[in-house]
């Protein structure tokens, strides 16, 4: 199953003087999530230089993108997720993951490809699987935002 693929969106309706390879960044992240996560399948943890390069994003060497564009040609796909990635992705991806990206970021190709954003999205990603986990999902990324400022004041 082909969850996303960079060329949807750069062939697609693109902004112009956007960089094609932003097409790929929001789901660079969420597969970089996926590997910090352990969540990533069999197919990137057979060759000696897919395992060399899932260890440098573990230690912010290499951005999610550049792997995604590497090694997958720009695809995310069901042989990129283990079992439980997979379910999720399968749960999550299509459902609810682009429009909690254009939440984060409301100009949603002109965004820099940073370890800062990848937090960003990092934490939602955590939230919503730890949601998915327990069988629900809770409420919106702005009131995700929200219950941390009130938490940091």
């Amino acid at each position: 199953m082909k969850y996303d693929d960079a060329s949807w969106h750069y062939e697609g309706n693109f902004p112009e003087g956007v960089p094609p390879e932003n097409g790929a960044t929001h789901i660079g992240m969420f597969l970089g999530w996926a590997i910090q996560r352990d969540l990533v399948g069999d197919l990137h943890r057979s060759d000696e230089d897919t395992v060399f390069d899932l260890e440098r994003i573990k230690n912010r060497r290499l951005r999610p993108r550049d792997f995604l564009l590497n090694w997958t040609d720009g695809k995310l796909t069901d042989d990129d997720l283990n079992e439980e990635g997979n379910a999720f992705a399968a749960a999550y991806y299509q459902e609810r993951f682009l429009a909690d990206w254009a939440e984060l970021f409301p100009d949603n190709y002109r965004v820099d490809d940073s370890w800062e954003n990848f937090d960003r999205v990092q934490a939602i990603l955590d939230w919503r699987f730890d949601s998915w986990r327990e069988g629900s999902y809770r409420p919106a990324v702005q009131e995700l935002q929200e219950e941390r400022a009130s938490v940091e004041r």
